[in-house]
Formats: C-alpha cells, structure tokens, sequence
C-alpha cells in the first residue's frame, strides 16, 4: 500500500509539469497508470485524498450474540456452529467465545503433543478393544489414544470385512464366562497374526522379487516362494509361511536342494560371455547362438536368450541423428529405379549408398560406402574429415574396379548433392552404371543402406567414450570394424555365416 504522501506526490507531480500517466509512473518507479488515474480524478473530485480506509465489521453484535449463544446451547462445538449458522470462519469464532464468554469454550482433553504409538502398542489396544467387558471409551482412555483411533487401528488391522464382522459382537451379545472370551480373545490375536504375516510377505515380495506391492503370491512360481519364504524363515515358522504362500513343504525342500547344486550352465555361460566379449557387445541371443552352434556344439536358443538376460548380457542402443546431404535440386533428378525391392539373386545388381557422420571431440568424421543388395557386403567405401565430392567419387571409383565387364549394376542414392555433381554422373555414364534415386525426404526408399548405418552405429560407435581418441585412431577403428563386417560378422540371413564366407560357400570368388 502506498502512503499518503506518495500518492500526493505522484498527483502534484503530474498536476504540475504536465506529464502523462505513462511519463509520471515512469519518473517515480510506481504506481500503475491505472491507479494513478484513480488517485487524479479524487483529486480533481474532492480537492483531496482520503488518508486512511475506514473498514468497517463484516457482522453486526446481533450475529455475535447469536453464533456464542449457539455455540453454546449445542455441544460446543465450533465446527458444527460454522456449519449450522454458515458464518464466520471458526478462528474469528474462538475470538468471539473468548470476548463473550471467557472460559466457556471447550479445550482438548489431551492438552499436549500427538502420541506416536508402536505396532506392538496398537495391536494390543486392538486386541483390548474386541475383548472388552466395559466402554470403548474406558479402553481408550486406559491407552491414552482416542476412540476413534481405536477404531481406525482395528480397521487397518482386521480389514475391512473382519471390522465389519466384528460390530455383531456388542457387549450384550459376549459371554460371561471366561473360557469363551479367552478363545474369542485367541482367535483375534490369530487374526491379527495372519495379517502381518501377510503384510510381511507382500514387502518381501517387493523388496526381493521386485514385484508390486498388491502382487498376488499364489501365482509366483515355486523358485520365487522359495526365495520369499527363506527371507521370512527367523520371523515366522516354516509351516505357517507354507501355509500361507500355498506350498507344500516337498516342493520347498526340491527347491531348496536344486538351487543347491552346481549350475550345470556354469562352463556355457563362460562361453556365452566370451563370445559376447569377442563381439564387442554386439552380438544379441541369436548370433551368440549361432557361434557356439559353429563350434560343433547343440543347445537351445532358449537356454542362451535365458543366460544372457540372467548375466545382463544387453546389446546397447541408441537412436541419433543422422547426417543430412541434401543441398537442394543442382541437377534433374533420376528415377527411382529400386522403388524399394533391396533382393537380388545374384551379387553387383543392385548397389546402394549414402554418407553418414561420426561426431567426436577430436572433430567430425564422414563414411561413404557402397552396400551390395546381394548380401550386405560393402564393396567399398571411403573415410574421411570432409563429405566433399572427392570423398564419394574416390569410393565409387574403388567400387567400380571390382566389376567384371558384363556387371552394371543400378547405384541407387538420395537427392544428396554428391550424386548430382557433374563428376558423379560422368563416371556413372563412363562405366554405364545405371543411376536411382529416393524421393525427396523419404528415407524408407534406400531404408537397407540406413539400416546398415544403423547396426554399424549401435555395435561400433555407440556407449563408448571417443574423449580421448584422435581423428586418426577412429578412422582406423572404423575401417577395422567394415573389414571384420565384411569378413566375420555373421548374419543370420546368410545361415550364420558372414558375407565374405557366404560367397565362398555358393562357389563365388572375393
């Protein structure tokens, strides 16, 4: 709020020199313009401003008078007088009862802190209340807590149908002989029992098998309640616990003797981690499987799939980027030759290609490679600091070398400018290769040239660190990893064989 004063000094301020609103409120640093246009017009209006608000009482004495009295005549209680009368708020209540009739309002009978009760504490005042002879009442006064804290405790105890079930038995209806209540007193405790036994196996479930807090254990295997119940074993006693999980005791102590034993995987799954190893984390469960199946050796792809996820054997993924070549149209356009069919029946029909990127720390780095259709064999490429013509004319040449005189295969490409430039399509015509081309900004038109960009990516330049690595060193880790594509990677396609192989097994020479 401003004073009196700052507000007659923005007023003679503008009254005196002239000034706008805007110009006023800016010399002064406040107010808006719209209230400084309030404060003019009283001004211009009364020859003044008003120094003070007067406020004057939401409620007359009547409407005092009346709330106290109510307050007092039902119960004092201020919750049900705000409710009953609709008015005031109840602190502006306690302000009234105190002025009109001190020492009347009614006080907590605790008069202190809240007391933090233990579980064993409010099982026993549980346990007291549904055995009781007098009030509840006198229950809870004996343990310090509330009625309806009693009820509420019995509540999360029991459960909902136990706590239900037990309003029946109202102190008419209990016995009076001793024996009777000491069983019923029993079959509570047993009651009570139970649920924390099943409370303590739901958190176990949670914390050992991962599972969800409202998992239903009936319906884990014999393996994970073996497991539940040997971490319950100190606090409960074995049968209760095969009890309650549904086990019977001859398939726990089969678990007990088989989780045991030595793994008879022990000596496989050294080799599963080797191969995985030797593949630089880019082998999944099939191609691991299959170089163990070349050794001479049969097991299940089921039981390989089954280690690897039990050693967290993962091939690492990540989506990036990619390097984008288009520089928009330089010359016409070809036809897209391929429309999309990347089979072949026989090797140099159809070649694709494209640039991709490689960003480091020591610099960027571009691959230009030529995949043949045929089997994925690169059949060329180039390395190099710059994705300039020389870059993917240089690697077509070397590609070009590898053909016999009757071979002209389709070359397809996207719209980069590399495949536009004058030097790019006269070696084409000179070696009457055929020209293709993707739509523009289609990607799935050349999608098998992407996807092998893909898996090159994902097992060779993805989650590892290149910080220390110069642009010299990549190139030769790059060029090794096309080398060992070419010549070891197997495909499953190619009946885990590499290309390289593949081509030597149907009689075709590299």
């Amino acid at each position: 709020m401003y004073s009196y004063e700052d507000r007659m000094n923005a007023v003679k301020l503008l009254m005196k020199y002239d000034l706008s609103y805007a110009d006023t409120v800016r010399e002064l640093g406040y107010p808006d313009r719209r209230m400084l246009r309030r404060w003019y017009e009283e001004y211009k209006d009364m020859g003044d401003l008003h120094k003070r608000f007067i406020k004057h009482p939401n409620y007359d004495s009547d409407a005092i008078k009346r709330a106290v009295k109510y307050y007092l005549e039902h119960g004092r209680s201020i919750a049900r007088t705000c409710r009953a009368l609709g008015y005031p708020s109840r602190g502006v209540l306690r302000s009234w009862i105190e002025e009109q009739a001190p020492g009347q309002r009614k006080t907590s009978n605790s008069g202190g802190s809240v007391i933090q009760c233990s579980q064993e504490q409010r099982k026993a005042a549980v346990i007291d209340l549904c055995a009781r002879v007098g009030s509840a009442e006198a229950v809870a006064k004996a343990h310090g807590v509330s009625r309806y804290s009693l009820y509420k405790w019995k509540k999360e105890l029991l459960g909902e149908e136990d706590a239900e079930a037990m309003k029946r038995f109202t102190r008419s209806s209990l016995p009076d002989d001793k024996e009777a209540l000491e069983e019923m007193l029993a079959d509570l405790k047993g009651q009570v029992y139970r649920q924390q036994m099943e409370l303590d196996i739901l958190n176990k479930a949670a914390e050992i098998l991962k599972k969800d807090q409202g998992v239903d254990w009936k319906g884990l295997t014999n393996k994970e309640k073996h497991h539940l119940i040997d971490a319950l074993r100190m606090t409960y006693p074995l049968n209760d616990l095969l009890a309650m999980i549904e086990m019977p005791k001859s398939s726990y102590f089969y678990q007990k003797e088989a989780q045991s034993k030595p793994d008879k995987y022990a000596e496989l799954r050294i080799e599963v981690k080797h191969v995985f190893s030797d593949s630089n984390s880019r082998y999944g469960y099939r191609r691991v499987h299959a170089s163990i199946r070349n050794t001479g050796k049969t097991i299940s792809e089921k039981v390989i799939q089954r280690i690897m996820c039990e050693e967290n054997l993962v091939v690492p993924r990540k989506k990036k980027r990619r390097y984008s070549s288009y520089m928009g149209e330089i010359s016409p356009a070809v036809e897209n030759v391929v429309a999309r069919d990347f089979n072949t029946d026989k090797p140099n029909e159809v070649w694709l290609t494209d640039l991709t990127e490689f960003h480091i720390p020591a610099g960027k780095i571009y691959l230009s490679p030529i995949i043949d259709c045929f089997d994925g064999l690169a059949v060329s490429w180039t390395i190099g600091t710059s994705p300039d013509a020389a870059l993917v004319n240089d690697m077509l040449d070397g590609a070009i070398s590898t053909l016999q005189n009757n071979e002209k295969p389709i070359v397809h490409s996207d719209r980069g400018g590399h495949y536009r430039w004058p030097g790019w399509i006269s070696r084409m015509e000179e070696a009457g290769l055929i020209r293709s081309m993707s739509r523009k900004a289609c990607p799935p038109d050349n999608s098998a040239c992407e996807g092998f960009f893909g898996i090159l990516k994902n097992e060779m330049f993805y989650h590892r660190s290149w910080s220390e690595v110069s642009i010299d060193q990549f190139i030769k880790v790059l060029d090794g990893y096309l080398r060992w594509y070419n010549e070891k990677r197997i495909k499953m396609s190619l009946g885990a064989m590499s290309p390289v192989e593949y081509r030597r097994s149907i009689g075709l020479v590299v």
